[in-house]
């Protein structure tokens, strides 16, 4: 039976969602039931809470994504978007990486398109932050920082030095906090190589609008870390903001102001704005409106979860939605497999509960902090050790699982690599370089007659 003969199970977005919910699908139907496809931008799921460690230098990029297509051999995977949704027709409008738009017909539809960073019409914020939502973002992040440490060994001008010194994160969630401790443990491991630079001549900064940091962990915890913090030197301002940071100058609501080269935004995400264009349902803040069975209210052929949708959170109560966290989304996304299953052949759909197991979030090596089914805190290394294991646990694929704990296993004994590579950006810089420039077209067409009579 041809693809085109089986009804077609598109999965808008290749993250958490919709490479477990794919999974999962594939596991539970049968042979020839249906066909299944995966449009992502990108060939490939990134493991979010493994990037403020890949900034930091103790995960390896390529460990820390799922290729989908390695991972969803028996699915079709597009590498494209979908920019539109005809729900009469049933047919998805699909821009793929290179060509023309087409339009792709389904018979079960799931949005996972995640969320973005939210951001804010700051002034240079758009030409001077560094985010944390991407697997490139992180690495990018990191052969910045170690761009900084290099040119502050190379000048002696003090001006030059202290802006390149400086590290601003914005934004005290988890994402803030760990990538801010991260890299600040990695510079100040990499410091031990410079003869001119030391962890005494950097500066990092943290700002958050709310009143305290991690949230997640509760009050008690988030204020041993924010102390813990600053026991590192790691300047913690709560309840203010950034009102500019044009030419890498920043200006804060409370009225500091300092020159940084580094300029982090973690302040949050926003359900993708593509949603818009999808004919759904969208809550207040944009996200998809979802049962609790993981159906787009008003739609039994369309399913959502994670980042982008609003998710009844029956375990805390009515009227409480799930928190988008990775926790969630991959739980979600199980039970979301199993209702399309469900819904191909007719039976009933399942809720989707789930009671929050905790949050752990990891400090830099040998440091975290961490809440366990709401009452066991943990601190310090034993908070650090379930990080790893939990994260080292839910990343996908068996192959993944075995690079990461492997790579962490050799680290034990092996020192941080301290290479940055600043240039990987510009992967045609060093042929530009030694081009010869091309004639002028001009001179391409001037005459031989008047080139000779020119020479005389």
């Amino acid at each position: 039976m041809s693809t085109t003969e089986r009804p077609r199970i598109l999965i808008v977005g290749g993250g958490y969602v919709g490479l477990y919910a794919a999974m999962r699908i594939l596991k539970k139907m049968r042979y020839g039931e249906a066909t299944v496809t995966v449009v992502d931008p990108r060939s490939y799921m990134t493991y979010l809470p493994f990037l403020p460690e890949a900034a930091g230098g103790n995960v390896a990029p390529r460990n820390l994504v799922a290729p989908l297509r390695s991972a969803l051999k028996k699915a079709e995977v597009l590498t494209g978007s979908v920019t539109g949704i005809d729900h009469a027709r049933k047919v998805a409008t699909i821009q793929p990486a290179a060509g023309d738009s087409y339009e792709l017909p389904f018979e079960y539809l799931v949005v996972a398109t995640g969320s973005v960073s939210r951001t804010f019409p700051i002034p240079g914020l758009a030409e001077n932050g560094i985010g944390m939502k991407t697997v490139e973002e992180a690495i990018g992040l990191r052969n910045h920082v170690m761009a900084q440490l290099d040119k502050a060994e190379s000048t002696t001008d003090e001006e030059v030095r202290r802006k390149a010194l400086t590290f601003v994160v914005i934004g005290g969630g988890f994402a803030g906090v760990e990538t801010i401790a991260e890299i600040e443990d990695m510079a100040r491991d990499a410091s031990k190589l410079y003869k001119t630079v030391s962890r005494d001549d950097m500066r990092f900064v943290m700002v958050e609008a709310a009143n305290r940091i991690l949230p997640e962990v509760g009050p008690d915890l988030g204020l041993w870390t924010k102390e813990k913090l600053e026991e590192r030197k790691i300047e913690v301002y709560i309840e203010t903001s950034m009102d500019s940071c044009v030419d890498g100058h920043v200006m804060l609501k409370n009225g500091m102001e300092m020159d940084a080269s580094t300029i982090v935004w973690t302040a949050g995400v926003k359900p993708n704005p593509v949603l818009a264009n999808f004919g759904l349902p969208l809550g207040p803040r944009g996200h998809v409106d979802t049962a609790a069975t993981l159906q787009v209210q008003g739609f039994d052929y369309v399913w959502s979860a994670g980042d982008n949708a609003q998710v009844p959170d029956l375990a805390s109560g009515e009227g409480a939605w799930c928190p988008p966290n990775a926790q969630h989304a991959c739980r979600q996304a199980v039970v979301l497999g199993d209702n399309v299953i469900s819904g191909m052949r007719g039976f009933p759909q399942k809720e989707y509960k789930h009671k929050n197991l905790g949050a752990v979030a990891g400090l830099g090596l040998h440091k975290g902090v961490a809440i366990l089914f709401g009452k066991v805190k943990l601190k310090g290394r034993l908070a650090w050790w379930f990080h790893r294991a939990y994260h080292g646990a839910m990343v996908p694929t068996v192959n993944r699982k075995v690079r990461v704990f492997t790579d962490w296993t050799l680290a034990m004994f092996l020192k941080r690599e301290m290479v940055g590579l600043s240039q990987m950006e510009r992967p045609q810089l060093p042929i530009q370089e030694v081009t010869p420039p091309t004639k002028p077209a001009v001179e391409a067409a001037e005459p031989a007659a008047d080139k000779e009579l020119a020479s005389k």
